[in-house]
């Protein structure tokens, strides 16, 4: 039906394009994949047989829409997903979208470009999971190269998280010995640094994406040492780790293998009362104790944290503070910081912005001036607000 496909690249969407034109060219070889950061570029190849893709957060819609004005305007075909799409999938036909698909995207991509179309322009990856081993994660033939996602899907319910409804409940692992094939891909072409995507990476191999497997674990990271990689980061971004599948085995098998010291555990609150209001399933003592097990072995953490919940009353914001500052003093932590974004599809999406006060300011700039904390919670503090406005936008098909 199509003859190129044409995807609107951005720095929140590149690991997602590059899975999709990875599949893409796994199963059709007659058509071209092509990738931009600029709309305009897109208008020098013909409307009849070019088909325009966007992935995006919820936060760039208003610019999404401005594009997206310009290529209808045009005449071109463009379809979006992701998870905005995938939160409000009805609402981006309206905008004017000619097709939306909702949850995993390999498989479907592909349907569209065969020209399998649905009735009611809504390709589901919801109902329908892929299996992460039928699509390669990397895409030799046009060097594309990612941290191999080796896990998908959260089975948690966390209030602010849209990755359990993009990604699914159920979790999903590539397989180890396809991991290992494509490092050794990865290695011949000069990338011997292996990171991996994953919501949990402590909870590689396990049914429920949760239980550590550290058997499993050794095994995967053993053998991908062996293909020539030079460096393993695992258990750091973007692969961070849950504080109850931390385990004294697990961290005594990955510090045979990994290239860092510290691991990214999610605590998102020093209160229990938030985390329950978040549905974060653990609780402040089982960070600690997470973090005690990584200090004795020799390790720190660098602990996320979510600031300006709508909800949370000052004593919540103290226990937080008094938290960080015993974790910092007690296990070396270091903080990385978010403000609060309420998300379409999520359990908080109409909570409202994330919302810093001056006690926030000053906490978390002092821990800034002493080298302790990180994070982009000042422009999330505005690409909250942009949220809201945009999850407000209803606009009819003009075109």
């Amino acid at each position: 039906m199509f003859k190129r496909l044409i995807f609107r690249t951005t720095k929140h969407n590149r690991y997602s394009v590059t899975a999709l034109v990875s599949a893409v060219l796994s199963e059709i070889e007659n058509v071209e994949i092509l990738e931009t950061k600029n709309v305009a570029d897109i208008l020098q190849y013909p409307v009849s047989d070019t088909a325009v893709a966007f992935s995006f957060m919820t936060f760039d819609l208003d610019t999404v829409i401005e594009e997206l004005r310009v290529l209808k305007k045009h005449g071109y075909t463009v379809i979006a997903g992701g998870p905005h799409a995938t939160a409000l999938p009805f609402e981006l036909l309206e905008l004017g979208f000619d097709y939306v698909f909702v949850g995993d995207g390999e498989e479907n991509i592909i349907r569209f470009l065969k020209g399998e179309l649905p009735e009611n322009r809504i390709f589901d990856g919801v109902k329908n999971r892929v299996d992460l081993n039928k699509y390669p994660p990397i895409c030799e033939k046009k060097k594309l190269f990612m941290p191999i996602e080796i896990s998908r899907g959260c089975p948690f319910d966390c209030g602010y998280c849209q990755t359990p409804r993009l990604a699914g409940k159920i979790v999903r692992h590539r397989s180890i010995e396809q991991i290992v094939e494509y490092e050794k891909i990865s290695v011949k072409h000069g990338k011997t640094i292996a990171r991996f995507i994953t919501p949990n990476a402590f909870g590689y191999g396990s049914k429920n994406g949760v239980k550590p497997m550290p058997e499993v674990v050794d095994e995967l990271l053993y053998k991908i040492k062996s293909t020539g990689v030079k460096e393993i980061y695992f258990g750091t971004f973007p692969s961070d780790v849950r504080p109850e599948s931390v385990t004294d085995e697990m961290v005594k098998v990955i510090k045979k293998y990994v290239n860092h010291d510290y691991i990214v555990i999610g605590a998102q609150s020093g209160s229990n009362r938030i985390l329950q209001l978040i549905r974060r399933g653990h609780t402040v003592e089982k960070v600690e104790e997470a973090l005690e097990i990584l200090a004795n072995n020799g390790f720190y953490a660098k602990v996320d944290f979510i600031f300006g919940f709508p909800f949370e009353t000052k004593e919540d914001v103290e226990q937080t503070f008094n938290f960080i500052e015993k974790i910092v003093k007690r296990y070396n932590a270091k903080i990385h910081a978010h403000t609060f974004m309420p998300l379409p599809g999520t359990p908080l999406s109409d909570v409202g912005p994330g919302v810093l006060k001056d006690y926030h300011y000053k906490f978390l700039g002092q821990l800034a001036s002493k080298g302790i904390l990180d994070g982009y919670w000042l422009k999330q503090e505005q690409l909250a607000k942009k949220a809201v406005q945009n999850m407000k936008i209803k606009v009819g098909n003009e075109f």
